[in-house]
């Protein structure tokens, strides 16, 4: 099991807008709206690296309005 936490930077207003999103989809296990560095903090959790991998590069850092993303890979 994968676990992580992807760290997104995204454009002024669109916080509300892209948190929905995240949350419909199914490998995203909470996202909430964060002061600081970043924007919005995402803990998601995949079967395999390879799910994880496609969940942040072909999901998330595909959304319209995403600036940047930081992920932290969980060690267990």
């Amino acid at each position: 099991m994968e676990k992580a936490y992807v760290l997104i930077g995204c454009e002024l207003g669109a916080e509300n807008e892209i948190l929905e999103k995240l949350k419909k989809m199914e490998k995203v296990k909470g996202a909430h709206i964060v002061y600081g560095d970043y924007d919005i903090v995402v803990e998601a959790q995949a079967d395999t690296e390879s799910q994880m991998d496609s969940l942040i590069t072909k999901q998330i850092r595909q959304l319209a309005r995403v600036r940047s993303t930081m992920t932290l890979g969980v060690v267990s």
